[in-house]
């Protein structure tokens, strides 16, 4: 797979990707900003003006005219908010991209901001928090960012808080636009159906003439200097125990991704991963159990979720944090097939997620985003082919510390001792 990046006069950037045997192309537009970069007050801005997207333009001049111009051509449009990206794309086929790009240029360069759809939208979101807490695996999840990312915006909710979404302002969008969403902050990144000339040109017409700004950059820095396990407890009244498991990990771009990347697959992707085994096939502990990743500009994390009964939490977190640390032992390492399974795990998965133009625009503006260097899925390949066993090892050792456990729990319990004592008992 191929891909070309050029960098217009304005500083944006643009990356195309062709698949020449699809009849349809996916357009994406990213901005370099999402929840970390908000200040307290405003938290869940991004978010929040994510969801105002295809609420109108000057073209567009509402909602129902944005819907009708895309349902008329076949096109799918949608956005999502990460801690330090924003994206809105469009899906559609070749013959019909232009229209639909039109559609979203509009949407996103001419926003109408209207006081009556703010005012909607604001009521959505304040549910959406609510339908995040009342489901117990949302809410553990948000428990765990808070424990693991203290004192930091990392550590919040997407969303923000129903105080913050309720104070956020059109002007406080309108100054939100005017400091992040600029030219030097934003990437495009075509894939499908759609050669390079024409796809450059599409992107040229609507954001080419967009002023060159001097953007930096702002967050607030995260520094990890935990010493000791902590303990997140949420009593609620819940049939299961839903809990996260983790400790600090790496930023983003690391030489070591890869081989964290294998680690995860081994420990927790698929049916016959070591958590897997170990807590659902062994002792019928969990129907979900899987281990993830995140990865950040200066930081990251690396966790293993489940969801387990209520009288088997102590059992279930003992098991998890055993098959961590059994990384940390010569004696329990990884075997050459484990390695070789986990290879090809990692290249299917990845192999099968690159049939989709979504997706492709994903992997290479993700990256782009985060100030990362481009790599072909085939490149990616080569690196994971490369990654020993004793480099993973290093990476479990580097990341497993047990004074540096942080596990976060939503259950029907009103004391989080007994959980403290698991971890810490399992200290080496």
């Amino acid at each position: 797979m191929n891909f070309k990046r050029t960098v217009l006069t304005n500083g944006i950037r643009f990356i195309h990707v062709p698949v020449p045997t699809l009849e349809s192309a996916t357009f994406t537009i990213w901005y370099g900003v999402g929840s970390r970069y908000e200040r307290e007050p405003l938290a869940g801005i991004s978010h929040f003006l994510e969801h105002m997207a295809f609420k109108g333009g000057i073209k567009y001049p509402s909602a129902k005219a944005v819907s009708e111009a895309l349902d008329a051509i076949g096109a799918e449009d949608n956005a999502s908010t990460g801690q330090e990206y924003t994206n809105y794309y469009v899906r559609a086929a070749t013959s019909v991209l232009p229209k639909a790009v039109d559609v979203l240029a509009d949407a996103l360069l001419n926003p109408a901001l209207p006081e009556r759809e703010i005012e909607k939208e604001r009521g959505v979101i304040i549910e959406e928090i609510n339908m995040y807490e009342d489901d117990p695996k949302d809410y553990v999840n948000l428990l765990y960012n808070n424990l693991i990312f203290p004192d930091n915006p990392l550590g919040r909710d997407i969303a923000g808080s129903r105080e913050t979404v309720r104070k956020i302002t059109r002007q406080d969008f309108i100054n939100f636009r005017k400091t992040h969403y600029q030219p030097e902050n934003i990437v495009i990144t075509v894939s499908g159906g759609i050669n390079y000339e024409d796809a450059f040109s599409l992107a040229d017409k609507y954001v080419g003439g967009l002023k060159k700004s001097t953007y930096h950059n702002r967050y607030k820095d995260f520094k990890e200097h935990q010493k000791s396990p902590k303990v997140l407890l949420k009593n609620k009244k819940t049939e299961q125990t839903n809990l996260i498991i983790g400790f600090p990990g790496k930023k983003h771009g690391l030489p070591t991704r890869y081989a964290e990347g294998l680690m995860g697959v081994i420990l927790g992707a698929g049916m016959s991963s070591r958590l897997f085994r170990e807590v659902r096939e062994k002792r019928g502990l969990a129907y979900s159990v899987y281990a993830a990743s995140s990865h950040y500009a200066d930081t990251g994390e690396f966790s293993a979720y489940a969801g387990v009964p209520v009288a088997k939490a102590q059992e279930a977190i003992k098991v998890i944090l055993q098959e961590f640390y059994k990384l940390l032992s010569t004696k329990n390492g990884i075997t050459k097939k484990e390695l070789t399974k986990a290879r090809e795990f990692f290249k299917g998965h990845m192999a099968l997620s690159m049939e989709s133009t979504k997706w492709i625009n994903y992997f290479f503006g993700n990256e782009e985003i985060k100030g990362g260097s481009l790599k072909t899925p085939e490149q990616v390949f080569e690196a994971i082919d490369a990654v020993t066993v004793d480099e993973i090892l290093a990476v479990a050792a580097d990341i497993f510390k047990p004074e540096k456990v942080n596990l976060a729990i939503v259950g029907p319990y009103k004391d989080s001792s007994k959980f403290t004592s698991v971890v810490n008992s399992l200290a080496i």
